[in-house]
């Protein structure tokens, strides 16, 4: 039987980052924490494939929106760690948007660009709602895309004074200060020190591949807030235990954060943290059921696994957003 052809919208990261700007990204995001927490979206924890001889892994993430209009989305990502050493994003893939009514496909999109600029903004959504409001020294540990993104996101919500970037090859955060310092309004030192690139910081960003904690206690300021964003294995973590059971954590989702995040499995297996040590997801915080930084002193925790949710929000709006402007590539198919 055949069947007419139907047209599918492709986006490149170009046109994914000239329609979904950050400022516009943090309130996407905004509005999707909510959501997931209201119960407006479907999302069973993501399927990882980790060939044990393979140079990196394939994470399938779907998830619905009941609408009206209700709609499918799919992330395909492969992650390979060693990419950034020559010149390619360690993610890699595509996000596709589905109708929830007839199930076509309408949209496929750069699963890179959506990734480095959603993470970045929902870390926004977490700084604006968790880190104390005079907050404005950062450091980032790490010096890859997300790096870049944070530096843009977190200025968006707080009053960046200085950023510190620290990263095990000298030569990286150096090359970031000097790529970003034309774009923002205050200073990139490059660091390759960790305890030391932490010393009085008020907004920590842990965005690294490290099986190994990357972030100890005792280097942590009194009042921080941490935006803990790059693992998403049980077996891997870049806090140590001694954070985790000092902090006040809050995570994107409680049932992917128990299943998935080695940062609070690792701990909860050495007895120092339980289930009741979530405090609250987001979206609960952003609908005020739950609530976020209760004095000046505690250090929060946001442990973000990056959702489904997240990127088929992205793909949705920038769905009608190219639409609207008539940008990308229609094929049929």
């Amino acid at each position: 039987m055949s069947s007419e052809a139907q047209s599918v919208l492709v986006l490149g990261a170009d046109a994914v980052n000239r329609l979904l700007p950050m400022e516009i990204c943090i309130e996407v995001m905004t509005s999707a924490l909510t959501d997931l927490s209201c119960g407006e979206f479907l999302q069973p924890l993501r399927t990882v494939v980790r060939p044990p001889e393979a140079l990196g892994v394939m994470a399938m993430m779907p998830a619905y929106r009941k609408g009206p209009p209700s709609a499918y989305g799919l992330k395909a990502i492969c992650f390979f760690h060693g990419n950034p050493a020559f010149g390619k994003d360690a993610h890699q893939g595509c996000v596709l948007l589905s109708s929830g009514e007839t199930g076509e496909l309408l949209a496929i999109m750069n699963a890179s660009a959506i990734t480095a600029l959603r993470t970045a903004a929902v870390s926004a959504v977490a700084t604006r709602l968790l880190a104390r409001p005079d907050a404005g020294d950062l450091t980032i540990i790490g010096s890859g895309i997300q790096a870049r993104a944070h530096l843009i996101a977190l200025s968006s919500v707080r009053p960046i004074r200085r950023a510190r970037v620290v990263s095990l090859n000298a030569d990286h955060p150096k090359q970031l200060a000097e790529e970003m310092r034309s774009k923002l309004p205050f200073p990139i030192t490059p660091c390759t020190d960790v305890e030391e690139a932490l010393k009085d910081a008020d907004i920590i960003v842990t965005a690294t591949s490290a099986r190994q904690p990357v972030l100890r206690r005792e280097w942590i300021s009194p009042g921080a807030h941490i935006n803990a964003i790059g693992t998403y294995s049980p077996e891997a973590r870049e806090i140590d235990s001694a954070t985790m059971a000092a902090a006040r954590i809050f995570v994107d989702r409680r049932e992917s954060a128990l299943n998935e995040a080695g940062d609070y499995l690792i701990p909860m297996k050495e007895g120092l943290i339980g289930p009741e040590s979530i405090l609250a997801e987001i979206g609960e915080v952003l609908l005020r059921v739950k609530p976020g930084r209760t004095s000046l002193d505690e250090i929060t925790l946001f442990k973000s696994l990056g959702l489904a949710i997240e990127d088929m929000a992205c793909a949705e709006y920038l769905y009608q957003q190219a639409r609207a402007q008539n940008v990308g590539s229609v094929i049929q198919f």
